[in-house]
Parts: C-alpha cells; sequence; structure tokens
C-alpha cells in the first residue's frame, strides 16, 4: 500500500501518512497512548535540529516508521497488524470496546443517560452489482426479508449491470470536451464517423465506432444499430436519436449545443478542438459527457443474485411492465427483460425505405401498389412479434410518421438521389412532391390518426397485415392476444372513423381466412384536447395510452427536437427543476393525465390505462402512474428491469 501510495504521491507523502496511522491506530485501537508516539517525533525533530514535521526528511520518516512499530512491540508485547482484514476486524472490535471504556463509563454516569445514541451515520456507497449482492446476501442470512432487500437497491444501480461503464470516471475529467443530454445511458468507446454508411461499413470490418451527427433520422438507423454510441448536437430527452438508443441500450449523448458537425468535410468543431473522421472519442450516456479519447470500459454483469433479487420485485408490484419495441429482435430482447406484453409496437421503423416509398407516390394507385409492397413486410414483422411474446399482450400503434423524420433535410441530396433511381421519377420531380409534403411544423402536421383518414388505405393496409399474421401464428399454436393503438386523437370522431375502419378490415380477414380471433382498439392519449374529452373518446376507445412524449411537448409547447438549444440554461437558472421530457411534470402533464383517467374510467369503468412515453421507464415518474390508478408502464427493453423495481418500490 505504502509503495502504491509513493508511486502516485511521493515517498514523503506516502512514509508521512504511514507514521500517522500508525500512531491513531495505535492510540483508538490499540489502546496505546499517543504520548508514546508523540515522544519519538518529539526527539527525532530535536535531533535534526528543527521545529516542524513538514521539515523532516523522507529518511527521517521512514525512520520514524519503523520507531513506531517498535512502540507497538514495547507497549503491547506484539508486532503491528499490516494485515487490513486484521486491521478491519480490529477497529470494529475497538468501537464496540469503547462503550465500555472509563470515559464513556462515567460521561453516563455524571449525565444519567443510558439509551444508546447513533452520532454519525452515512449510506455506504457500492456498486450496482455490489448492491444487489449485498441485499440478497442479507435475505439469505436472515438478516431482512426481501421487501427491505428491495428498498436498498436503487433503480439507477440496474443500469450499472445492464450497460458497459467507464473503469474509472474520475481518471477523464481533464479529457471532458462538452457536457450535452444523457439520452441514454452506458458508456462507449469508438471512432468517430458522420454518416449511417460509413457507421455500417466500419462496423462490418470490426471497428467501434461512434456516429456523429447533428441529428438523426429514421434513415440513419442502420449506422445508429451498427455504432458503439450516437452523439447528436441537436435533440432532446425524446428525440430521434434518443428514443431509438434508448430501445436498442445503446449509449447516447442528445442535444449537446458546444459541438459543431460538418459532415461534408467529415470534421467535429468543440471550441478550439477539430477532430476528424477515424480520431477515438468516448461518450457517457449516464451524463452526457464528451470524452477525448480511448477510455477503458467495464462489460456489464448479469448475475444469478439480480435474477433472484428481480423475482422478488415481481412479487410486490403490482404495476405491470411492458416494452416498446420496433422489431421481432427487439421483442424478444424485451421478453428477455421481464416484460409481461409490447405497450407500443411502433411500424413506422420497420420498413423505412418502404414507407418513404408510400409517402412519395404520386397517385393513389401508385400508393396502392406501395402499399401492396409493403404489406407482406409488415404482415412478417407482425408475426415474428406475435411468436416472441406468445400468450402476451401486443400492442400495436397505427402509423405515425413525422414526414420530417423520413424525408430529412439533412440528407436531402442523398435521399433525392434514391428516390429518383427507386420511383423513376426524375429529380426536379422528387424535389417537387417533397416541396409539397414539406411542412412548417411537421410534429402538429400530417401524421397519425390524420394520416389514417386523409388516406384510409394505409389503415387498411396495416390493419390486414395484423390479423393476417394473428390468424397464421394462431394457426401454428402461438396465443395471439393483439391490441390495435390510434395515434394523435384529439377527438372522438377522429377515433370512431378508424374504429369502423379497423372492424371492417377486421371482419374481411377473419371471413376470408376462416378464422377469427379477439381483439381490443384503443387511442393514444398524446393531445391535451384529448385529456379534456377524455370521456368522450373513452366511449370508442377499450384502453387509454398515455403518449407522455407529445403530451409533454404539446402541453410545454416546447419542441422535443430543440429543446436542447435552452434547456440546459434553464435547468441552471432554477426555471425548471428537471427535463420534462426525461421526469413527467406532475403540475401540468400530470393534472392533464389525471383528468384523463378519471373522466375515461367514469364513462367506461375498467377502462384499461398503460403509458408508453419514455417516462414509462423513469422511477419517479412511474410513481406518479401508480398513484393515478395506472394498470402498466411500457417502456424501452432495456430499461424494463428498472420499471420493475421501482414499480415494486411504489408498492412498499
Amino acid at each position: 500500500m505504502v509503495a502504491g501510495l509513493a508511486a502516485k504521491s511521493g515517498e514523503r507523502f506516502a512514509y508521512d501518512s504511514y507514521r500517522r496511522f500508525l500512531d491513531m491506530f495505535g492510540d483508538v485501537v490499540m489502546g496505546i497512548p499517543h504520548s508514546s508516539f508523540e515522544e519519538k517525533i518529539s526527539r527525532m525533530k530535536q535531533v535534526r535540529g528543527v521545529e516542524l514535521d513538514t521539515e523532516l526528511t523522507e529518511s527521517d520518516l521512514k525512520e520514524l516508521v519503523e520507531q513506531y512499530k517498535n512502540v507497538y512491540l514495547t507497549v503491547k508485547g506484539e508486532e503491528f497488524p499490516s494485515d487490513p482484514k486484521k486491521q478491519l476486524q480490529l477497529a470494529v472490535k475497538a468501537v464496540f470496546n469503547s462503550w465500555d471504556s472509563p470515559r464513556a463509563i462515567k460521561y453516563r454516569s455524571i449525565n444519567k443517560e443510558n439509551r444508546l445514541w447513533m452520532l454519525q451515520c452515512r449510506s455506504g456507497k457500492r456498486t450496482g452489482k455490489g448492491a444487489v449482492k449485498i441485499a440478497v446476501d442479507m435475505v439469505n442470512e436472515g438478516l431482512v426479508d426481501t421487501r427491505t432487500a428491495i428498498k436498498m437497491v436503487e433503480p439507477r444501480h440496474l443500469d450499472q449491470l445492464l450497460h458497459p461503464w467507464f473503469e474509472d470516471p474520475s481518471s477523464y475529467k481533464d479529457k471532458v470536451l462538452a457536457v450535452g443530454l444523457p439520452a441514454s445511458p452506458g458508456a462507449a468507446v469508438g471512432q468517430i464517423v458522420f454518416n449511417a454508411e460509413d457507421a455500417e461499413e466500419w462496423d462490418a470490418e470490426g471497428k467501434s465506432v461512434i456516429l456523429v451527427r447533428t441529428e438523426t433520422s429514421a434513415e440513419d438507423v442502420g449506422g445508429m444499430h451498427a455504432a458503439a454510441g450516437i452523439l447528436t448536437a441537436r435533440g432532446g430527452m425524446t428525440s430521434h436519436a434518443a428514443v431509438v438508443a434508448r430501445g436498442w441500450g445503446k449509449c447516447c449523448v442528445a442535444g449537446c449545443s458546444d459541438i459543431q458537425v460538418n459532415d461534408i468535410e467529415k470534421v467535429l468543431v468543440i471550441g478550439k478542438m477539430m477532430l476528424k473522421e477515424g480520431e477515438w472519442l468516448s461518450v457517457n450516456g449516464a451524463t452526457g459527457e464528451v470524452i477525448l479519447g480511448k477510455q477503458p470500459l467495464s462489460p456489464p454483469v448479469l448475475s444469478v443474485d439480480l435474477e433472484t433479487f428481480m423475482s422478488w420485485a415481481d412479487e410486490i408490484r403490482h404495476l405491470k411492465v411492458m416494452a416498446n419495441v420496433d422489431t421481432p429482435e427487439d421483442a424478444l430482447t424485451a421478453r428477455k427483460n421481464g416484460a409481461q406484453g409490447i405497450g407500443l409496437c411502433r411500424t413506422e421503423h420497420m420498413r423505412i425505405k418502404a414507407v418513404r416509398m408510400m409517402i412519395m407516390a404520386v397517385t393513389p394507385k401508385q400508393r396502392e401498389a406501395e402499399l401492396e409492397l409493403l404489406l407482406p413486410y409488415q404482415r412478417s414483422d407482425f408475426e415474428g412479434i406475435f411468436k416472441a411474446m406468445d400468450g402476451l399482450p401486443v400492442t400495436i400503434r397505427l402509423l405515425d410518421p413525422p414526414l420530417h423524420e423520413f424525408l430529412s433535410k439533412g440528407d436531402a441530396e442523398q435521399i433525392v438521389y434514391e428516390l429518383a433511381s427507386e420511383t423513376g421519377l426524375s429529380k426536379e420531380e422528387v424535389l417537387s412532391k417533397i416541396e409539397k409534403l414539406s411542412e412548417v411544423n411537421p410534429m402538429l402536421g400530417l401524421r397519425g390518426c390524420r394520416l389514417g383518414i386523409s388516406s384510409p388505405e394505409l389503415t387498411q393496409m396495416q390493419v390486414r397485415a395484423i390479423f393476417q399474421a394473428a390468424v397464421s401464428v394462431s394457426n401454428q399454436g402461438v396465443k395471439v392476444l393483439p391490441e390495435i393503438m390510434v395515434p394523435l386523437v384529439g377527438a372522438p370522431e377522429e377515433l370512431g372513423h378508424q374504429v369502423c375502419l379497423i372492424h371492417s378490415v377486421a371482419n374481411e380477414v377473419f371471413s376470408e381466412m376462416g378464422f377469427s380471433i379477439s381483439y381490443k382498439v384503443g387511442t393514444m392519449i398524446e393531445i391535451p384536447r384529448a385529456a379534456l374529452v377524455a370521456d368522450e373518446i373513452a366511449m370508442e376507445a377499450e384502453f387509454f395510452s398515455f403518449g407522455t412524449n407529445d403530451l409533454t411537448q404539446m402541453t410545454f409547447g416546447f419542441s422535443r427536437d430543440d429543446v436542447g438549444k435552452f434547456l440546459p440554461l434553464y435547468l441552471s437558472e432554477g426555471i425548471l427543476q428537471s427535463d420534462p421530457f426525461e421526469v413527467l411534470d406532475r403540475k401540468g402533464v400530470g393534472q392533464l393525465i389525471k383528468i384523463a383517467v378519471e373522466k375515461g374510467r367514469q364513462a367506461r369503468p375498467g377502462l384499461e390505462v398503460g403509458i408508453c412515453g419514455e417516462h414509462g421507464g423513469e422511477p419517479s415518474s412511474i410513481a406518479f402512474f401508480a398513484e393515478a390508478g395506472f394498470d402498466y408502464v411500457s417502456c424501452s427493453p432495456f430499461r424494463v428491469p428498472i420499471a420493475r423495481l421501482a414499480a415494486a418500490q411504489v408498492a412498499l
């Protein structure tokens, strides 16, 4: 220990610390008078002709250490215990023996005090693995019950078990270049790339990459999946990059306004520093730190203790925990992590190019043709998800593609080239179509149920794919529990229109396939008006699922993609106490939710209520949903264990 300290801080500091330790340990633990050690150092200073301890040399301190050790032999008749374990045992024993020390006895006698007082107490710091290990061991040893053990582990501890982390975060503090929003937990190290295609190519070559973008779009998902981590200059906690990264359990720092991304020249500018493609970068998704160079990582470690601990949580909690998924692979991950079903299956991310082709169709006939091509792909994906969730409910949201995510301005030239090649249209025709589709505020534009109402064939195609898949896998012995969710409803008439269409197509499919299954149709409550007229909407909906990402956006009037520009200032100035896209705003958004739940259940007693926004995986928000009488929360697959624990702690 002394040699290690000397190597890091110098021999003088190491031996001065050692002789101080020998003095204090001897006095407090071994009962050796402090004067015995003080006599040695006083004599040493006298011999050396100095007055201050700091004037003693390294050699003097080394000699003092030996003299202090001899004090142990002289006074106690035994050597100083050099084994740290023995030192700890003696220290613990000394604490308990102090109760009967002459000074303690006299104090109690004078003050007539016979009660035990704790003079100092603090929470023990521990890693996620350590927290779970301690909790399980204490139950096994009969020291605490399982309910107490559940309180001993914080939900954030589980992040450390599910994601890679930096070995020593304190070692890189002088290399932090910028700080953005901690959009998805974990840590990642890789070489910088500036587009999705390069990320996929480099990953195929066995290289670890960090995908750096101004912002991501649906077109980037291939590269995002290939990257070890994602860094964006724009976007908030519910931006495209953040939501997709959390769904895959991938590290992401979003809305880092201190960086400038030039993806044409492939340069990242941070202050006066310029980083080029291929240079190493590290990102911390828990703190939002962007770090220069290649920092050492510790891989996630799952254990039998964690499995045991989570089983106790499941026995206690009342809230069901579901998952938000895009693909059959996501569904398998969700089930492995303990999800009790799918609370949100997003269909627009399954086949991005096909959806984009459908959006670009010029005539109804062309759109019909594109939908015919898209149907078998969607049916295949639904079959995979139903099989992965055999016996568990699967809630599928109808198409809700914000057009700017599929026709990103940052990739305009590449998209125009691809669409011209795929559709046979000229570049001018493609640009003209994109211009017609462009919206001033696409998040409030033609999306959700509005798209299904203006183009009923979209809803018809999806519903047909859902029920064809459901009947097909049912015939294979899979238990299917499909639920169809209509997005962005603001008026009961909108939902009524889509419900009629869904029932009509379902009956057609059942008639064609000679087999029928039971299903539910519900809606997302994500527009403030929907919350206020929830009683009317509940007459059409068999369940409510709150889309808190959009509900927060529309209630605050914040763009979730641009909020990163001013949110750090709002937080530092105390205007907001937390990011409302991360932690649910109880005073505003929360009140709308309570109104909607109350009105909905008045109109339809027993109405099933859940949440599928990103707040479904945040512990304090989960506590609110439990208080509000929710039946389930749904979150990204990698946040499912955290939600399970948070739901259990709420129930205690």
